[in-house]
């Protein structure tokens, strides 16, 4: 059935990065436009960008989300680097993006129990296992292993478009406290 979905351009296949055996598939947007009136919606206390490293698609994607939702944000990674990936830094600068340039963190020092988790690297998203959290995966390639400007750059735009696409739909969850009796 996949076949005669991506023969129709519904979805489209891509192999992992991280274990070469496994392909994910997407669904191209521009194919089901205007098709579904109903709108999923989710709510979270925060999202989560996570990558191996976070130190590249983690940060940039932390950073993007704060342009386009009000929505909490935060990244880490499972593997942290000692710092951000320098042309990520370059990268963010040419798109006008505030990095923060602090260390990359370890995911068990970050995750909360009702965060919402975004995978932007394949292999992240194959080691996370069974995390009660609610998930999405971004399957961005991983601008690191080209090394190049234009690299970083599809990375952001990659990025940017999936996370306007998203954010009207990521809802805050309101912390409420309950009222003292007089």
């Amino acid at each position: 059935h996949l076949r005669i979905l991506e023969r129709a351009g519904v979805v489209k296949r891509t192999g992992s990065q991280g274990d070469r055996r496994r392909t994910y598939v997407q669904l191209v947007p521009a194919a089901l436009a205007g098709l579904l009136d109903q709108r999923v919606d989710v709510t979270t206390s925060r999202v989560v960008f996570v990558c191996t490293h976070n130190s590249a698609r983690s940060v940039l994607a932390e950073a993007i989300w704060r342009t386009e939702s009000d929505v909490p944000s935060t990244s880490a990674g499972t593997y942290p680097a000692d710092r951000a990936n320098p042309r990520a830094l370059t990268a963010a600068r040419r798109a006008d993006l505030s990095l923060d340039e602090s260390t990359p963190r370890w995911i068990d020092d970050v995750l909360l129990p009702d965060d919402l988790i975004v995978s932007v690297c394949d292999s992240v998203n194959e080691e996370l296992g069974q995390l009660p959290n609610q998930r999405l995966h971004w399957s961005i390639p991983d601008p690191s292993s080209i090394d190049t400007d234009a690299a970083f750059d599809d990375a952001i735009f990659d990025i940017r478009h999936r996370a306007t696409r998203l954010s009207p739909h990521i809802h805050a969850r309101r912390i409420t406290t309950p009222r003292r009796r007089p």
